[in-house]
Formats: C-alpha cells, structure tokens, sequence
C-alpha cells in the first residue's frame, strides 16, 4: 500500500430539514390546531482513529466528504428523520488542523478516540411550537439551520519511541532491519529509504519499544534540498533520537564532523522541539574500520565533534553493539516513562 502523510479535505455536515405548518384535519374536528412536525438533524461527520490502519491513502482522492440532510417535517406531529452521520477512520498518529485558522482540530494518540468535525444542522420548527391561547392557528415555521463547513488538513505522524536521524546511507534501514523484524529497503546508495517504517524492537516478553526510521536528511533541506524536511514530523511525537554517523564513508572527501553538525543544525532551522531532545551519536559501519584503528578513529571523531552526550559504536551490518544499544534504550525509556509518570 502507497504510503500518504498528508491529505486536504472537505467536510460538509448536513442541512437541518424544514419545519412545517400544518393542522389537524379529521372526521368530526372541522378546527383541529396546529400539528406541523420539525424537521429532522443534518447528519454529522465524525473521524475516529484505528490502529488498524496506517496511511492516510484513502484520503487522497476521495476529498469530499458531504451528509446527508435531514427530512422535512410533516403534519399529525411527524417528525423529519435525521440524516445520517459520516465516520472516517484515521490512522492513530493523525493530526487534523483547520486549514482557514491552522487550529489543531484533534490529534488522534490512542485507538478509538473519536471528534466531531463538523456538526449537523438543526431541524426546523413546525407550527406545533408556536401554538398559544391567543395564537391558536399558528401559520409560523422554520426552516432548517445548515450544516458546518470546512477545509481540513490531515498530517500522519507516527508513533514510535526512537526516531532514527541521519546523512542518507549511514546505515539507518540496516540497523532496524538488525534489530527488528522490519523489513526496510537497503543498498548501496543514498535516499533508498523513500518512506517512514517502523519496528518494534522485544528486548523480553513484556518489555519493548517502537523504533521509526526515516529518509535520510541532508544538508540544504530547509530549503528543499534532497526530500526537505517532509518526514521530520514523523520524530516529533518520539523520546529519544538516535543520530546515526557513517564512519567509514565511500568518498573520502566526506567528512563526518562536518555532516554531523550540518544535520543538526538542519535540525535546528526545522523545530527547537525537535532540536532540543534527547539525543545520542551512533557510530556505525565499524566493520568497515580495521579492527586496530576502530577505537582511535571513534575517539578522534568524538574530539573534533566535542561531543558530551551518550555515544555506541555498532555494525549495523554484523550486529556488534547493537544488542547493548537496545538493552540501554530500553532502560532510558523506562527510566523516562516512570519520571514522566511521577511528575503527573
């Protein structure tokens, strides 16, 4: 299934029908009162998140989402039948923003959660409301209010606990199809990765954690450059970042220092939220190293780069260091989840 993060659409909630004046006529009551019946509700729209699905695809053509109108109201106090309600079903991760405000409509984080996005209009009134001792032939009704309206943009942000941030080909889709049962594109060339993809990395039976890997960042996206910031979003919801390095890259011209800040401060320019989480270096592609210079070159790497923060160094390919990196993203984030929960 095509992956699709994002999606404008059109909700139309329906018209409330029409009140009605009418009076009572039978056999014998030749001055029957008033018996006008209101009109029916407009149906509502509703969205409500499934975890069952995960692309916003559906939404990517079919835009306009339109219920139907209420029934008119009719004599002997019959009552409009209401129009129908619309459900659209959304990924959990869905943000919906109003696209005339840019107000945040909902924001959909767990499974069933459901909102009203636009609400249906209120019937009419027939002329049985306006009867009174010195308006007993009331000829008054009211028609229908209309349904709401608006323009909606829908964003996909996944779900996930570790986001995976680095230059393209720095091992990224080699280190969760390591760790994970995800089965990412890998080769040897950059921006292979052309979509989010998420694995769920079991350190036991009851302790795991979601690790997102994202197409690669490079310098100048802020402006465009390479696929730009469009999947950064998809990082924003998670607690730890994982800044994957290529220590070993194919053109030697390529200095990692400088690719490292470069990203960062991309980081930067896209979101200070973003910029400012927990962030650890991953030296990969150690395989590539002779055995006798791996530990010098990683240490001269980490001086240039002045780094202070937590640092791994793995083969995502072989799988060396990568068993102790979950163990320890494991306890980070069970340490971060009980702090988080101690504070509530």
């Amino acid at each position: 299934m095509k992956f699709i993060d994002e999606a404008t659409i059109q909700v139309i909630a329906g018209k409330g029908g029409d009140g009605v004046a009418s009076f009572r006529r039978e056999k014998f009551i030749p001055k029957g009162g008033p018996d006008g019946g209101d009109g029916g509700s407009g149906g509502s729209i509703f969205a409500i998140a499934d975890r069952n699905i995960n692309t916003l695809v559906d939404y990517r053509y079919a835009r306009l989402f339109r219920a139907k109108k209420g029934g008119n109201g009719r004599g002997s106090d019959c009552y409009g039948k209401g129009g129908e309600d619309i459900i659209l079903r959304m990924p959990v991760g869905t943000v919906i923003k109003n696209t005339a405000t840019n107000d945040v409509v909902a924001d959909f984080l767990h499974h069933q959660q459901k909102v009203l996005l636009a609400k249906g209009g209120a019937g009419g009134l027939g002329n049985l409301h306006f009867k009174s001792s010195t308006n007993r032939t009331p000829r008054q009704f009211t028609y229908g209010e209309p349904g709401q309206e608006f323009e909606l943009k829908l964003e996909l942000k996944v779900l996930a606990d570790v986001g995976l941030l680095g230059m393209p080909n720095a091992g990224k889709s080699t280190l969760i199809r390591t760790v994970s049962a995800a089965r990412p594109k890998v080769a040897d060339y950059p921006f292979t990765t052309l979509k989010p993809n998420l694995g769920v990395i079991r350190i036991d039976h009851d302790r795991s954690f979601v690790m997102a890997d994202i197409p690669g960042l490079i310098e100048g996206a802020a402006e465009g450059a390479g696929l730009g910031h469009r999947f950064l979003r998809h990082l924003s919801r998670t607690r730890l970042l994982l800044h994957l390095v290529d220590m070993a890259p194919f053109d030697e011209n390529i200095d990692p220092v400088y690719e490292v800040q470069a990203l960062i401060e991309e980081l930067r320019k896209y979101d200070e939220a973003l910029y400012s989480k927990p962030r650890w270096l991953v030296l990969n592609k150690l395989d590539m190293l002779p055995e006798e210079q791996r530990d010098q070159t990683c240490q001269s790497f980490i001086q240039k780069l002045n780094w202070t923060d937590r640092y791994f160094k793995v083969s995502a390919l072989t799988g060396e260091g990568c068993q102790q990196l979950m163990y320890d993203i494991m306890d980070y984030l069970e340490q971060h989840i009980s702090a988080a929960g101690d504070d509530q």
